[in-house]
């Protein structure tokens, strides 16, 4: 099968569409046919691995995985034993982080992955693109333990994670309140916002009301920043490592201030670390509300 390759660390021109052998599935796995597949922000930090701290990831000297790519969109075209969740000739979409693969005429994936049937009248074209954000949008979410009821900014709502997060919150009852530009405003309430802030004419860190939890898409705020439209127990999420990297630290202190604002990193929960095959592997996890 064809692949597009990288065997070290750079830019996009370090990688190269070769063939390779095909993949064959294990027990409980699927063998996948890619017909749609994305080049995402997540693809290339493991292709420059950019932040640094990535090689503790993809490997110190060079990347352990060599065909990139984390969402797909294809049929199902061999199963292996046990697999009793899906059949073959499906359709499916998914998202496959740390194992990788996707840039890839065939894929395997456990079933139990991150990986569901394509709903019905969804392109596979709009079913790949859709999970990256939705998977990083939803670990900030659980990170954050918003419930139902409770105010929540978005910074960057029109932004992959952002949008995603913005839906999700809708969709669980939340009170969102959205920062963008003013001229994407109609495309974010489409979203379901209740409330626009135009970032090009408003500092969303000095509106007059506080939230329950801040989470900032795009990594342009920081904690300091945003106490001040925080409740006494709001919480600050940030999809990046802030100024100094200071989220991590921030985060380890939250851990012990609940009750109080606190800053918490949103690490997926649906990986896996160091497993005895792949390095990571997704939990099983469903798409949906």
């Amino acid at each position: 099968m064809r692949a597009a390759v990288n065997t070290r660390y750079g830019s996009p021109n370090v990688v190269s569409v070769i063939e390779v052998p095909n993949p064959r599935p294990d027990t409980g796995e699927l063998l996948i046919h890619v017909d749609v597949t994305t080049v995402n922000r997540t693809d290339c930090a493991y292709r420059a691995a950019r932040p640094l701290f990535m090689r503790v990831l993809t490997g110190l000297r060079g990347p352990k995985r060599t065909i990139l790519g984390t969402e797909f969109a294809g049929e199902i075209v061999e199963i292996g034993p046990q697999v009793d969740r899906f059949a073959v000739g499906e359709r499916v979409f998914g998202y496959c982080e740390g194992r990788c693969g996707a840039h890839a005429e065939y894929l395997v994936v456990d079933q139990h992955s991150s990986v569901a049937e394509v709903p019905e009248g969804i392109t596979q074209k709009l079913a790949a693109a859709a999970t990256e954000g939705f998977h990083y949008a939803r670990s900030a979410i659980r990170r954050a333990e918003i419930q139902p009821g409770d105010d929540v900014l978005v910074n960057g709502a029109t932004g992959g994670i952002g949008s995603a997060t913005v839906q999700q919150l809708v969709a669980m009852g939340v009170n969102v309140t959205a920062v963008c530009a003013g001229e994407h405003a109609d495309l974010v309430r489409g979203l379901g916002a209740e409330s626009i802030v135009d970032y090009t004419t408003e500092d969303f860190t000095n509106l007059p009301h506080t939230f329950d939890a801040v989470i900032d898409a795009v990594g342009k705020s920081s904690f300091g920043r945003c106490r001040g439209i925080l409740k006494s127990d709001g919480v600050y999420v940030s999809s990046e490592l802030g100024p100094g990297w200071q989220n991590l630290p921030l985060s380890l202190i939250g851990m012990a201030r609940r009750g109080h604002q606190r800053v918490v990193f949103p690490y997926p929960k649906t990986i896996r670390l160091w497993s005895k095959r792949f390095g990571m592997r997704s939990r099983r996890v469903h798409f949906g509300r």
